[in-house]
């Protein structure tokens, strides 16, 4: 009898343990929501780049004076120096019809070379009807000139000698075959007009343009280029200067001055 008693009372504090643990378990706690993980952090704009200012033009790059240097400016009150100067350099130019089979100094040569050949590239037949002239041979054409329109009128479209352009070897006049040889008229011409749109790339400037009369002495003469090599031309055509007396800040020539 007791040791069922005592079976019982061990069934029962069994059971009573088992209740009590179940009952005393904790609930299991709910897992911590993850933290959202953070973006990638903001990029700060790239600051802009500066832009290398472009160099000043170097005006005094080449001499002006110096009847060797493709920057001399000649004008009416500026004779060469010597008066009879005749450059060492002189060429033909090649694969271009010359009118007088003159010849200019070789930068100038090849420049016009290139020129007249992309002319014909645009559909524009181009020569030579003036280039290099030598002291003598000023003398005798300006002279015909005086003899025939008195030296007033002379002085308005030939230059005296030791003042000409084309005896730097570095001017040439050009022509396109049509009714405005050496007249204003070439100008208007579709090669003219080409020819003065592009003459800049290949060194050239129309030396002579119209309205400037009374800086450069001359009248208008859309024919004739001169070489002043591209970078000089390129800047001219970049700042709108149209004669090399304004570019360097030359008196104007409208007269020999006496």
């Amino acid at each position: 009898m007791q040791k069922r008693r005592a079976a019982n009372a061990l069934a029962a504090l069994l059971a009573c343990g088992i209740a009590l643990t179940g009952c005393a378990a904790a609930e299991p706690e709910p897992a911590p929501s993850p933290s959202p993980s953070p973006g990638p952090a903001p990029t700060a704009p790239a600051p802009e780049a500066t832009p290398e200012p472009e160099p000043e033009f170097d005006r005094a790059a080449n001499s002006i004076d110096d009847p060797m240097s493709i920057w001399v400016v000649s004008n009416k009150r500026r004779p060469l120096n010597p008066a009879d100067f005749a450059p060492g350099d002189l060429v033909m130019p090649e694969g271009v019809e010359n009118e007088w089979a003159q010849p200019l100094r070789e930068p100038a040569a090849r420049a016009v070379e290139a020129l007249v050949g992309a002319a014909a590239a645009a559909g524009h037949r181009v020569w030579i009807i003036s280039a290099y002239r030598d002291y003598g041979t000023q003398v005798s054409l300006y002279n015909s000139y005086v003899a025939r329109d008195g030296q007033a009128a002379a002085d308005t479209y030939s230059a005296r000698p030791g003042h000409s352009e084309h005896q730097t070897g570095l001017a040439v006049d050009l022509d396109d075959f049509g009714g405005c040889y050496l007249n204003a008229c070439f100008g208007d011409t579709p090669a003219g007009a080409w020819l003065a749109e592009h003459a800049a790339d290949y060194g050239f400037i129309v030396r002579y343009p119209a309205g400037k009369e009374s800086i450069t002495g001359f009248t208008p003469e859309p024919w004739h280029f001169r070489y002043v090599g591209p970078e000089l031309a390129g800047e001219m055509t970049r700042t709108g200067t149209t004669t090399l007396e304004e570019f360097f800040g030359l008196d104007p020539a409208p007269d020999y001055g006496g």
